[in-house]
């Protein structure tokens, strides 16, 4: 797998904008840190944080005419907020360009920017990790997000969820139903976990 990486790094330098390069190798090892935190296998876990924005190269349009042209299923939703689909699109390049073929990468890789219910852990790894890397600074729960993300991944990710959907409802962004359907699944269990302790 380090052989792997190795090339993988040389391949998304040449392709990806040297920020975005940067935040794939943060997201990388924020991946690789948690992964150890929550005993999951390391090199899948650098794996997916590396390849996770794979298709940042391209501009929403573009993503969205290649999703199309490979009959990659596109919602009425991401239509509308194209900014999501590069997730989607970066589970398809992936496998197709860059021979990951492990599902649970591809997976994590494919719900990143939204998650969805029933999360796995590397799927929850990813997502956190994404948001709480080192080179972010916008949120303002970025401190306590990343305390928590080491005490209870499970928590985190709701509460990362929690403050995403407020953000986007203030801003009167359209809200992708995958996040929102991911969001009240994680709340309906936080409260029933809230209650039985």
């Amino acid at each position: 797998m380090d052989a792997q990486i190795m090339k993988l790094r040389k391949k998304l330098k040449t392709k990806l904008s040297a920020s975005r390069y940067e935040h794939s190798l943060s997201v990388s090892f924020t991946c690789v840190c948690l992964a150890m935190r929550y005993e999951y296998p390391l090199d899948k876990a650098e794996l997916a944080g590396l390849m996770h924005d794979c298709a940042k190269c391209y501009t929403d349009a573009e993503i969205l005419k290649y999703c199309e042209k490979r009959r990659i299923p596109v919602t009425e939703n991401e239509r509308l907020a194209p900014a999501v689909l590069h997730a989607k699109y970066g589970a398809w390049l992936a496998q197709k360009r860059y021979g990951i073929q492990d599902q649970e990468i591809l997976d994590a890789i494919s719900c990143h920017t939204t998650g969805k219910k029933e999360m796995k852990t590397l799927d929850k790894i990813l997502y956190v990790a994404d948001y709480i890397e080192a080179r972010r600074d916008k949120a303002r729960n970025l401190p306590a997000m990343r305390k928590l993300a080491f005490e209870d991944l499970n928590r985190a990710m709701y509460q990362i969820m929690k403050g995403t959907l407020d953000y986007l409802t203030k801003k009167g962004s359209s809200l992708d139903p995958m996040t929102a359907e991911a969001f009240a699944y994680y709340e309906k269990k936080y409260q029933k976990n809230k209650e039985e302790t």
